[in-house]
């Protein structure tokens, strides 16, 4: 937080700056657009009055007013085409300011994509790439125009009023300055409420994403629904920061108006006294001022406007530029980009170290498994699944897995080995038929009952954005101590990484942290199914792509699991494969046999030649 300070008192005289001296002839060109405007703005109102005068007062005919009404729609057409001009050059500001924004964002995190990958979420990254900048647009395209034009318009509306009368001139004088100063005091709080719902949204982007590339470990281990919660609660904390902006847009919108309508209305009277109680003016003269003072407050009032979605744009843009100078310089962003590592835990992680779990699934448990929560018998029922018209379609028929079996799914890439894994774990539902656990169908299970039993371990495990306890206390669904995560860690082999690491189980890892191997990304993933101890193991093959090691380490830690588990492989490698008690063999999308490693060699000819061609170290 030290080093976030002066990164943003230096972010505020140097990005801002450089942008807009880009621009520089197209601020110059809204400056004699608008200068031009304000001519045309007092020449249609010297015009109307002229009108209203000649109409009203001197009864004059309207043949004799033909030009004054053309030159009144000429200067009315010009003033619509001037101001249209200059929104049109402000919205090419912003699309080019908005367009260098996004390309220096992207040269800045591809220049040291490491680097850029250890400082905040990737949701919080792309946040800032897109509605941060998105934001910053409010600032080229009204702010700065409406600027420009608040700081010519209305000084020649006032020498006008003055040429005309002189006390409404000193009126206008003295209340035109209660509105900077109401826009100024308005604005410092405008800034930082923005920052604030910028940090919002990218804590909220960033666990939003999270969640969704972690949903399958998140359904598995039972945290859905609270990590749904959590998602809920960065929702309406970004939505609590968007109000508070809003509350002060509608707090500066009503006393502007106030000041706005006092103004007028001091004016109003000013004239009636002169024109009415001391007959010192002309009507023409009034009617001119008249038509004048709003003008110049609306112009006033609309600059107000514009300050307020500038301040707000300026907070999208302060966050931009502590992204740029934190990756730049190598230091973790504050406020930007989801914050580093350990500031993004508590919205990211769905469960972390201080878990709350439900007490009654607690209750009576030994590292997460339930008193009697022994391997179910699983049976498949005619099982069918098709992912759509033309697209693969799965036949496993039927066959029954008994308690404790250690079962190996083998075939081809293609074949239907992972479908028909997600139909046994419940993570899709089937076309036809019916996966059974123990007499029932897995359809009509409670899924939080189901899943509470059931470990799936893929090659590539998720890790979420939180420390290494916090990756692995989601595999309970209970309160967890220090020492049972730790416990867990050591089964799964996990205390030597630990011990490397600077703060042991405590060390960020995940999106915005530590990355992690492919060994230790299954290790972690087997420390959460330490805790849970389900009854039913679910793999897919975690060992394929590890060095021997790391294999060895891990074969040890499945092993332990299986003691009391149902385990389900997808099997590639030969020596897992001989090690199952039955072998299921798919091919193109169908069971084509089920057996031992011995019985398949002689019944399947397509099996034999899978385990043939292994044998020669030909990938099939």
């Amino acid at each position: 937080m030290k080093t976030s300070k002066p990164r943003r008192g230096r972010a505020k005289s140097g990005l801002l700056p450089e942008l807009m001296a880009a621009h520089r002839k197209r601020t110059l060109l809204i400056r004699l657009v608008s200068l031009v405007l304000g001519a045309a703005t007092i020449g249609q109102a010297v015009l109307l009055a002229e009108a209203v005068q000649r109409v009203f007062v001197e009864k004059a005919a309207p043949a004799a007013l033909l030009f004054t009404f053309a030159a009144l729609l000429v200067v009315m057409a010009v003033r619509t085409l001037l101001a249209h001009a200059n929104g049109q050059i402000g919205l090419r500001i912003a699309a080019d300011a908005k367009k260098e924004l996004r390309a220096r964002l992207l040269r800045t995190l591809a220049a040291n994509p490491l680097l850029a990958a250890r400082q905040g979420q990737t949701g919080g990254k792309v946040s800032l790439a897109l509605d941060a900048v998105d934001e910053a647009d409010g600032y080229f395209s009204q702010y700065t125009p409406k600027m420009i034009e608040a700081s010519i318009i209305p000084l020649l509306i006032l020498i006008a009023v003055f040429v005309v009368h002189v006390p409404s001139g000193l009126i206008l004088l003295f209340t035109a300055p209660f509105i900077p100063l109401f826009m100024a005091l308005i604005g410092i709080q405008t800034k930082h409420k923005s920052e604030e719902k910028f940090e919002q949204l990218a804590a909220f982007s960033g666990t939003f994403l999270d969640s969704l590339q972690g949903l399958v470990t998140l359904k598995l281990f039972g945290r859905a629904k609270r990590q749904q919660q959590e998602i809920e609660r960065s929702s309406l904390s970004y939505r609590d920061a968007t109000m508070d902006i809003l509350r002060v847009a509608f707090t500066n919108t009503f006393a502007l108006e106030t000041i706005v309508m006092l103004g007028i209305g001091i004016v109003a009277l000013e004239l009636a006294l002169q024109l009415v109680v001391f007959q010192t003016m002309q009507f023409h003269a009034a009617f001119l001022v008249l038509l004048l003072v709003p003008e110049f407050y609306n112009l006033l009032k609309n600059m107000g406007t514009a300050f307020h979605g500038g301040r707000t744009s300026l907070g999208a843009i302060r966050n931009i530029e502590v992204a740029l100078a934190a990756n730049g310089t190598g230091a973790a962003p504050t406020g930007a980009g989801g914050g580093s590592g350990a500031a993004a835990l508590d919205t990211s992680m769905p469960g972390a170290a201080k878990i709350n779990g439900d007490a009654d699934a607690a209750a009576g448990t030994s590292h997460g498994q339930q008193p009697g929560a022994l391997p179910p018998l699983i049976e498949l029922r005619g099982l069918s699944f098709d992912y759509g018209q033309d697209a693969f379609s799965l036949h496993a028929g039927s066959l029954e897995i008994e308690p404790g079996m250690q079962i190996a799914i083998a075939g081809k890439s293609g074949s239907g080995k992972t479908t028909l894994l997600h139909l046994i774990a419940g993570l899709l539902p089937p076309s036809s038929g019916e996966v059974r656990i123990a007499g029932r169908e897995l359809t009509r299970i409670n899924e939080d009952d189901w899943f509470r039993r059931v470990s799936y371990i893929t090659q590539h495990p998720y890790i979420f954005a939180g420390t290494v306890a916090d990756n692995i206390a989601i595999g309970a669904d209970r309160d967890v101590s220090r020492e049972e995560i730790v416990q867990a860690g050591e089964a799964a082999g996990l205390s030597a990484l630990a011990a490397e690491l600077e703060h042991g189980y405590d060390t960020v890892v995940g999106d915005g942290g530590r990355g992690l191997s492919g060994g230790e990304k299954q290790r972690l993933a087997l420390a959460r199914a330490f805790l849970k101890r389900p009854s039913v193991l679910l793999f897919d093959e975690p060992t394929v792509g590890l060095d021997l090691h790391t294999e060895r380490v891990l074969m040890r830690a499945i092993a332990e699991l299986s003691r009391q588990a149902t385990v389900i492989t997808i099997a590639h490698r030969l020596h897992t494969i001989r090690q199952a008690d039955r072998i299921l063999f798919m091919e193109q999308g169908r069971l084509m046999g089920s057996g031992s490693h011995d019985e398949l060699l002689h019944t399947l000819p397509a099996y034999a030649q899978m385990i043939d061609i292994q044998r020669k170290g030909v990938t099939a």
